[in-house]
């Protein structure tokens, strides 16, 4: 199992890192394991838990483009359609 960290992943630096390191996730493996959509919410859920604002979108796909080596832009103009359908399915599912 790899321990490298989210930080190494493009466009990922240390406060993502720690954003997701509140809910369990401190490395690159953790985040393949949870999926990018699931780390997202995993990390929207604690912020507003603690009286925070939810992080915008540009970090989901910050967190997809890290995965797959792409820049957050790119990912946002391709996938956003996608990504934010399977965001509100899960929502649904763990309301």
């Amino acid at each position: 199992m790899s321990s490298q960290k989210i930080r190494d992943l493009r466009g990922l630096g240390a406060k993502s890192e720690a954003s997701l390191a509140k809910v369990g996730i401190h490395t690159v493996d953790d985040l393949k394991a949870r999926g990018a959509v699931r780390a997202y919410l995993s990390v929207c859920r604690h912020a507003q838990s603690q009286g925070h604002a939810r992080p915008s979108m540009n970090f989901l796909y910050a967190l997809v483009g890290g995965l797959t080596e792409r820049s957050w832009l790119e990912v946002a103009q391709t996938e956003k359609t996608h990504l934010l359908a399977d965001l509100d399915a899960l929502e649904r599912l763990d309301m």
